[in-house]
């Protein structure tokens, strides 16, 4: 299958939506960093704030390659619409290709930080004892019996 200089230009508003999402995403977690450096600092609750330093390292080793791999994939596809433009179809072939695994690397790396920004946040509600989060049954029969 020959692709057409449109093809990898089909990929430019996924990817940049994709990266302002990134994006987004790193600065709210720098100021989740931000706010738990003070709460260090003022020394409250420093057990709970070790667990929440490691996620958020990791975390944001996740969003920092998720951005990388995303750039490249949108480097790709630039560059594989110069090698169509130039008639090199190989290479243009090899590069949409090589953009569109970085282009799912960089998703799949977005699944598992969401994955560690729920635990993250259950972290931080387990300090409140008593509040378990039903089951989707129990919050019907609930719901049903009030009525």
């Amino acid at each position: 299958m020959d692709i057409t200089i449109n093809t990898p230009a089909l990929f430019f508003p996924a990817i940049s939506l994709v990266m302002l999402a990134y994006t987004n995403r790193f600065l709210a977690l720098a100021s989740v960093v931000r706010n738990l450096h003070s709460q260090y600092n003022d020394g409250d609750k420093k057990h709970k704030i070790h667990g929440q330093i490691k996620n958020l390292r990791y975390r944001l080793r996740l969003v920092k390659n998720m951005q990388a791999f995303g750039v490249f994939s949108f480097l790709s596809c630039i560059f594989s619409m110069y090698c169509i433009y130039i008639n090199k179809m190989k290479w243009a072939d090899f590069m949409f290709g090589l953009g569109m695994l970085s282009f799912i690397v960089s998703l799949i790396m977005s699944l598992i930080e969401i994955q560690l920004s729920t635990k993250a946040l259950e972290l931080e509600l387990s300090d409140m004892g008593g509040l378990e989060d039903p089951t989707v049954v129990e919050y019907l029969k609930k719901k049903f019996e009030r009525e």
